[in-house]
């Protein structure tokens, strides 16, 4: 981090958001640890890339707020601080719809961010992506799970990460490479099967 970028960071105010964040704590991850980790994964993530966009980094921390959380309001959001509004706007372009009280499928979810989502929410979606896949691990997933979302992260977010990001694009096709092979070497000794959500 060289001294501009700290400076931005200094005149960040994040704690609003992170307290909000914090409701995240009780949705648990299948790997271990809450999506309130994760947020923090995302964030890192970004700025490990040089991304200091207030806005972005604001929209980082809740991303998952309004998919795995009820007590929070888009007014909550909004309200906060002066780019509450755009953060508010920003999330909601990388969070699932509701339609007919049911969850915005997946590939059309992923469709509309490419196709639809601004820059931010293409950059957001890659960091979001890389922490996934990071955690990935093949010794929690089953071979299925694993090679479906390989093959969701090859159709959707690659072309993502090509148009936006070429590092980006390098990691994510290195994190494919890696579970690819772990698949390879671990098939035979992969019993396990992830849990149904009911």
């Amino acid at each position: 981090m060289d001294n501009e970028e700290k400076s931005k960071l200094t005149n960040m105010v994040l704690a609003p958001y992170i307290q909000k964040a914090t409701a995240l704590r009780g949705k648990f991850r299948y790997v271990g640890g809450n999506q309130f980790r994760h947020a923090f994964s995302t964030l890192a993530i970004l700025m490990d890339y040089h991304y200091m966009d207030p806005v972005l980094l604001k929209a980082s921390i809740i991303h998952d707020i309004f998919e795995d959380t009820t007590c929070i309001t888009p007014n909550e959001i909004i309200n906060l601080d002066n780019d509450g509004r755009a953060v508010y706007q920003l999330v909601m372009e990388v969070t699932r719809k509701k339609i007919d009280e049911k969850d915005e499928p997946k590939e059309d979810y992923l469709e509309r961010v490419l196709t639809k989502g601004s820059k931010n929410a293409k950059i957001l979606k890659c960091a979001d992506r890389i922490s996934n896949m990071t955690d990935l691990h093949t010794d929690i997933f089953d071979r299925t799970f694993v090679k479906k979302y390989i093959k969701e992260t090859k159709k959707w977010v690659l072309p993502m990460a090509k148009e936006i990001d070429s590092n980006m694009h390098f990691e994510l096709k290195d994190l494919i490479r890696r579970r690819e092979e772990n698949i390879r070497i671990y098939s035979m000794f992969w019993p396990l099967k992830k849990k149904k959500k009911h």
